[in-house]
């Protein structure tokens, strides 16, 4: 066997340059007790970052696979954030440890909504598939599906102490959904286009939705029970065809929804934005609204108490009666009527204009009256805002801005200094400089749109090659632009370094290729230092607009690539005309020179990338490289292996001796525009349309082409698994509800686990069977057989404890999928073992809800198996006796802590834990009150 190439795999090192992703919402979050409004969650690519918005700083990333974030909701406690993802999973982080134990699976599309109920006990998604899911957060498992909505959801609220939920969508619908029967109890047809938002406000009496349009609309909300629990008699007036107005008492003819609830339109306020809702927020309490379209206007509204709106109502009353005694005896007896309208309950309280497009918004409201407004921008920007809702003239006040961490557009070029060390990343606004260990910015500057950059040898200056063609040099050192040379009339598309480092070449969309040299001039302004300039020495006209320009690294060549999909090759020295490489469909947009000066590779527009020989121009390989136009292309340093950044989202290492693909790195969202490998070879900085930068590092693991391409197969195969159709549940019709979780490739492994463990217990089992009959023929007691390897490594233990270790490792999430996928010939052994664990008392609550979910499936099967009957029976009372006993343990526990309770609060004549929390919330507010002290002393 020859020896084989060795390849090592670079992985995924950090994110950054991202503060906050465009595809989800902000929030605003607490941390270990901390003050309320400091600390924001948003969403990075697939990460959540907590940001610290007094010092600008990340204190927390929950760390996530692969899939982008689509929404953010805290818990009511405050120690849990829920995290919906782009493949419509949800996982529950722990915001003291940032770690997630909990994970639900069930939508099939991107998570567009996330709401706790009052408790923080119940969770309810919605999703792009149109489905809304209720999962039980204690139990860690689904509840049900509701299906009604054609398009996707828009919003879900629960409502308080009522087992109500209400949905909105894109289908222009508002459902009400019942949750005791998971029903749709009421569908609101009031609106003409999507419902993109909605809350609750005047203890959910009053529901406001926001549409397409510049209305929002209110609709008062009366809850028909609770007439019907205090005595009231209820009639409704119902229009019929022969009879217009007979009245019916209430309960003859109508439908269920006027059980529970009547909805009517209340009104509608007016917007001064003229476009859609984007989102509408309120505070915990609904005494402020915040809502905000697609231009850079938040309009906030504050929300009257009932008393306050009496109060108002009172006043008009008494101004209308003096208005009506001034007017004289004309209406002598007629009392006059004031109508309550809309906005004597919901007023306009300020605008604030944030400094660019609003993405998403989270608000705060405390006790004093002071609201604090989170803004998550469309440009990679966090903004927060204080104003207070008290004051006559309310203004926003902005506190803080999270601008420095990253561009406001996308990056386009990038490049490493000389020591791998620094990074530079340009974009349409700023130049910023990052360094690689700590991903801190070193300098921010103002530029010009940046299309190429490079730094100066000695890494003390940078060059920018800009969209109008301009040449901007930066100081490091200072920070400042040290000058400003028009080079080209159009677009500097390309420079590169030329390898004696005395100078630099440019190509632009002017049809020219210039050289240029490094000099030292005296600065005009202080007139002693020298400072670096670029002095124009030659000119290549050329027949087309130039896109990339590259040295060979023996300066013996210049490669330039034309419009014309063609790439030129010239003599650097004379630059008279050399190779042309024709082939390429579309421009090349990229290319880049082997260290050695053989091979030129070039990316194309046609989603090819081509391997030429320097000496003749012959093409060695044609490659299928990206599933997109490829937008950048740099070899390793000191080897035939290179990199090509693709539209497809994917960065790829290929070899250009063998014409092999080594491996690919999955991480970018959007478009990856560019990249760059260091000096040594270690690091690649890769810049995308997600405006996230991503740091990649060569490990030592050395990569085996035969394995990557089986794992790739592997993950392909798991994947068309995971998609099949989902499993069937007897009996079951599709109707309105439906089981929460889905079939994936966790829950297949699951129930193959499951299986196996059964085949070992149906083996043991028949070896000690077999053992028995062997000692009853003897006469004698033989030597017990050998245990199975498996068991002995999990301790000895018994093969049906084993069958139960296996359930227990299912997620509680995945357990009932996991049961669903079991073919029938396991369940009646399943059946037997439930038996014996409930006998021996081993994991009762587990083995019941298993129990009753497979009885539930299964019930025609189990029902006309004769043989199963014993074991049903059996089943039937230990199940009664053994949860009986349990819950009598749980009540007797119960029963005796509150006793302790008692005893504790008599003798000390307090209420339990409730001294303690007001003990520690004056600590709290003396310690605040001493740092504001400190802050105005300093």
């Amino acid at each position: 066997m020859g020896l084989t190439k060795q390849y090592l795999r670079y992985a995924a090192s950090a994110v950054f340059g991202v503060i906050g992703s465009q595809k989800a919402n902000i929030a605003y979050v607490t941390l270990r007790g901390g003050e309320k409004g400091r600390y924001v969650a948003v969403a990075a690519c697939e990460h959540v970052f907590i940001w610290d918005v007094r010092k600008a700083e990340k204190v927390l990333i929950l760390q996530g696979n692969k899939q982008e974030v689509t929404y953010l909701c805290p818990s009511p406690d405050g120690v849990h954030i829920a995290v919906g993802y782009e493949d419509g999973a949800v996982r529950i982080f722990s915001l003291l440890s940032g770690e997630s134990n909990v994970s639900f699976s069930g939508h099939k599309s991107a998570v567009t909504v996330i709401r706790y109920d009052a408790l923080g006990a119940r969770l309810v998604t919605g999703s792009r598939d149109t489905d809304v899911i209720v999962w039980d957060v204690i139990n860690e498992c689904g509840l049900y599906r509701l299906k009604g909505h054609k398009d996707a959801i828009t919003q879900a609220l629960f409502l308080k102490g009522k087992n109500l939920l209400v949905t909105s969508s894109k289908d222009t619908f508002v459902k009400w959904w019942d949750l005791d029967t998971q029903h749709c109890f009421k569908t609101m047809v009031g609106h003409r286009s999507e419902v993109w938002g909605m809350v609750l406000l005047n203890q959910e009496r009053k529901l406001l939705t926001g549409s397409a349009d510049s209305e929002l609309r209110a609709w008062n909300i009366d809850y028909l029970e609770e007439g019907k629990e205090v005595g009231e008699p209820r009639i409704k007036k119902v229009k019929g065809l022969l009879d217009e107005d007979d009245e019916v008492e209430e309960g003859l003819d109508e439908g269920p929804e006027e059980r529970i609830l009547s909805c009517e339109k209340a009104g509608s306020i007016l917007r001064e934005s003229r476009d859609r809702v984007v989102s509408m927020t309120t505070d915990t309490r609904a005494k402020v609204l915040a809502c905000h379209g697609t231009d850079a206007v938040l309009e906030v509204f504050t929300i009257f108490p009932e008393e306050e709106v009496q109060r108002r109502m009172e006043r008009k009353l008494k101004k209308a009666k003096k208005k009506a005694k001034s007017k004289g005896g004309e209406e002598d007896g007629i009392e006059p009527v004031v109508e309550r309208k809309l906005e004597d309950e919901i007023q306009r309280l300020v605008n604030i204009k944030a400094s660019s497009k609003i993405r998403s918004v989270d608000c705060l409201l405390s006790p004093s009256g002071e609201m604090k407004v989170a803004l998550l921008l469309q440009n990679n920007t966090v903004e927060t805002y204080t104003l207070k809702t008290t004051e006559t003239n309310p203004q926003g006040t902005k506190t803080a801005r999270l601008t420095l961490s990253g561009h406001r557009t996308d990056v386009r070029t990038l490049a490493f200094s000389s020591d791998n060390i620094a990074v530079l990343s340009a974009s349409a606004e700023t130049v910023k400089v990052w360094n690689r260990s700590t991903l801190q910015v070193i300098r921010t500057m103002a530029c010009e749109y940046a299309l190429c950059s490079l730094f100066v040898p000695g890494d003390r200056q940078i060059i920018i090659g800009t969209k109008s063609g301009k040449i901007q040099i930066f100081d490091l050192a200072s920070g400042s632009l040290l000058e400003t040379t028009d080079a080209h009339d159009g677009a500097m598309w390309s420079i590169c370094l030329s390898p004696d480092q005395r100078g630099i070449v440019t190509g632009g969309a002017d049809k020219t290729v210039k050289f240029w040299e490094f000099e030292l001039v005296k600065d005009q302004e202080s007139g002693q230092n020298k400072r670096l300039t670029v002095k124009h020495t030659r000119t290549l006209q050329l027949d087309e607009d130039v896109l990339c320009v590259r040295y060979s690294p023996d300066q013996r060549l210049l490669a330039v690539s034309l419009l014309d999909c063609t790439v030129k090759i010239f003599y650097t020295d004379t630059l008279k005309f050399f190779l042309s490489l024709y082939g390429h469909k579309l421009p090349v947009l990229c290319l880049d020179i082997s260290h050695d000066s053989t091979l030129i590779a070039t990316g194309s527009a046609d989603r090819n990338v081509k391997i030429w020989g320097l000496d003749f121009g012959d093409c060695h390989r044609s490659m299928f490289a990206h599933d997109d136009s490829v937008m950048f292309l740099q070899f390793v340093p000191k080897t035939h292996l290179f990199f090509t950044a693709g539209k497809d989202k994917k960065i790829k290492q290929w070899d250009a001796d063998k014409f092999e693909h080594i491996q690919t790195l999955e991480g970018h969202h959007r478009e990856v525009w560019c990249l760059s490998i260091s000096p040594n070879g270690d690091y690649i900085v890769s810049s995308s349309h997600d405006k996230s930068l991503r740091l990649w590092e060569r490990t030592r693991e050395p990569i085996i082409l035969e394995e990557e391409k089986e794992m790739e197969r592997e993950a392909e195969f798991e994947e068309s698994l995971a998609k099949g159709e989902e499993p069937v549940v007897p009996g079951e019709t599709k109707g309105e509800a439906g089981p929460a979780g889905k079939k994936t490739i966790e829950t297949v492994k699951a129930a193959e686990r499951i299986m196996e463990a059964l085949e070992l217990y149906r083996e043991e089992s028949k070896k000690l069977e077999e053992h028995r009959l062997a000692c009853e023929t003897a006469g004698k007691q033989l030597p017990p057989p050998k245990m199975n390897p498996i068991l002995v490594a999990f301790g000895n233990v018994s093969p049906s404890r084993y069958v139960l270790d296996v359930i227990k490792k299912v997620k509680s999430s995945e357990l009932e999928v996991s049961l669903l996928v079991l073919p029938f010939p396991y369940i009646p052994d399943l059946l037997s073992l439930f038996n014996h664990f409930i006998q021996e008392g081993w994991e009762v609550e587990l083995v019941c809800r298993c129990l009753f979910f497979l009885l539930r499936v299964h019930f025609g099967q189990i029902s006309s198996n004769q043989m199963l009957l014993p074991v049903i029976d059996s089943l039937r009372s230990n199940t009664i006796s053994k949860v009986q006993e349990i819950r009598d343990v749980l009540g007797f526990n119960s029963a005796g802590l509150q006793f302790l309770q008692r005893e504790i609060e008599s003798k000390e004549d307090v209420m339990f834990f409730t001294d303690a929390t007001d003990r520690f919330e004056e600590k709290k507010r003396k310690r605040k009150k001493k740092e504001r002290a400190i802050l105005t002393i300093s």
